[in-house]
C-alpha cells in the first residue's frame, strides 16, 4: 500500500490510521489461504514520525517432522521510524537501513518493508506440536501412533562384521 503522506508532512494531522490486506510472497511449501490483514497507524510528534503495524497471516503447511498438515495464524508487529528522502545522510541510512522507512515524493510504500519482515520472521520449519516425535527412520510410521516395532539399535557399518561374529558366537 502506498500512502499519501502530504497531510502528515504539512502538519494537518498528527495520526494516520492504516488498514488493508497484503498479498504475501511465497514461503517454502506454505500456502496462504488468505491475504495478510494489516492494521496500524503512523504518528507525527513534532516532525518525528513512527510507523506501527500489526499483521496477521493465516497459513497452511506441513509439519517438518511428521508431515502432518499444520495450520495457524502468524502474527507480526512491525515498527519503524519514518523519514523523508534526503533528511538522513546516505552513510547513516546504509548503516541503519532496516530502522527506517523512507518517504519518496510525498508517498510511503509500506508493502516492501513489511513484506520483507514477514518473509524474514516467518518460521523456517512448521511443527504440529513442539514435542512432535516425527516418523520412524526405517518404516516411516508416525511415532505419535506408538511403537512401530522397528529395531532402534543401529550398528556402525564399519563394525557390522564384528556383529556377525558375535551373533555366530551366541548361536554356538
Amino acid at each position: 500500500m502506498v500512502l499519501n503522506m502530504g497531510p502528515l508532512l504539512r502538519g494537518e494531522i498528527t495520526r494516520m490510521d492504516i488498514e488493508y490486506d497484503l498479498t504475501p510472497q511465497t514461503v517454502f511449501d506454505v500456502v496462504f489461504p488468505e491475504n495478510a490483514h494489516v492494521k496500524g497507524y503512523i504518528t507525527d510528534d513534532a516532525g518525528y514520525m513512527r510507523l506501527f503495524l500489526h499483521a496477521t497471516l493465516p497459513y497452511v503447511g506441513q509439519c517438518a517432522r511428521c508431515l502432518d498438515e499444520v495450520s495457524g495464524v502468524f502474527e507480526l508487529d512491525f515498527e519503524r521510524t519514518v523519514a523523508a528522502e534526503g533528511s538522513i545522510s546516505e552513510e547513516k541510512l546504509a548503516e541503519m537501513d532496516d530502522a527506517y522507512v523512507m518517504i519518496r515524493d510525498g508517498k510511503l510504500d509500506v508493502d516492501e518493508p513489511l513484506g520483507e519482515e514477514l518473509l524474514m520472521c516467518f518460521p523456517m520449519r512448521l511443527l504440529c506440536r513442539e514435542d512432535c516425535a516425527g516418523l520412524c527412520d526405517k518404516c516411516g510410521q508416525p511415532l505419535r501412533l506408538g511403537d512401530c516395532g522397528c529395531s532402534k539399535k543401529e550398528i556402525d557399518p564399519r563394525l557390522a562384521i564384528l556383529q556377525k561374529w558375535v551373533d555366530k558366537q551366541e548361536k554356538e
